[in-house]
């Protein structure tokens, strides 16, 4: 089992690395259409709130995949969705299915798993942790 644990942390962040970078990505190319649906859902500021909301879910997306800031980009991430639930999700209930925060609660569980365990085989804040050790 142990042996299985930086696997599974890794393949774990790969997808939901992906998965960020494609709403990201979505975010950026669709800018207008997001920044209207974010000033209809009321989320404070929606231009300024849809390029961080974009630049984030990129970056950070990219950030999972290579096990980068695991922390940092982690705890940004989750208050991501924690807002996405609060604005739009909440008030359609739990289900995916009828524009619930189901997924996006998934997600952010997936987060604090992996941003707080180290992030598993081949993730560059491993790597450089070891890098530190063996230089001591």
């Amino acid at each position: 089992m142990e042996k299985a644990q930086p696997v599974a942390l890794l393949i774990t962040r790969v997808i939901v690395g992906i998965i960020f970078i494609a709403h990201g990505w979505e975010k950026f190319t669709s800018i207008d259409a997001t920044t209207a649906f974010f000033k209809s859902a009321h989320v404070p500021l929606p231009g300024v709130s849809t390029l961080a909301a974009a630049a984030l879910e990129l970056v950070g997306g990219v950030a999972l995949v290579l096990g980068l800031l695991l922390p940092v980009f982690g705890t940004l991430l989750v208050l991501d969705m924690l807002l996405a639930i609060f604005f739009v999700h909440a008030s359609k209930g739990f289900w995916v299915s009828q524009g619930g925060y189901e997924f996006v609660l998934a997600l952010a569980a997936a987060i604090i798993a992996i941003a707080y365990s180290g992030g598993g085989a081949l993730a560059v804040d491993c790597l450089w942790r070891r890098g530190r050790e063996a230089q001591r």
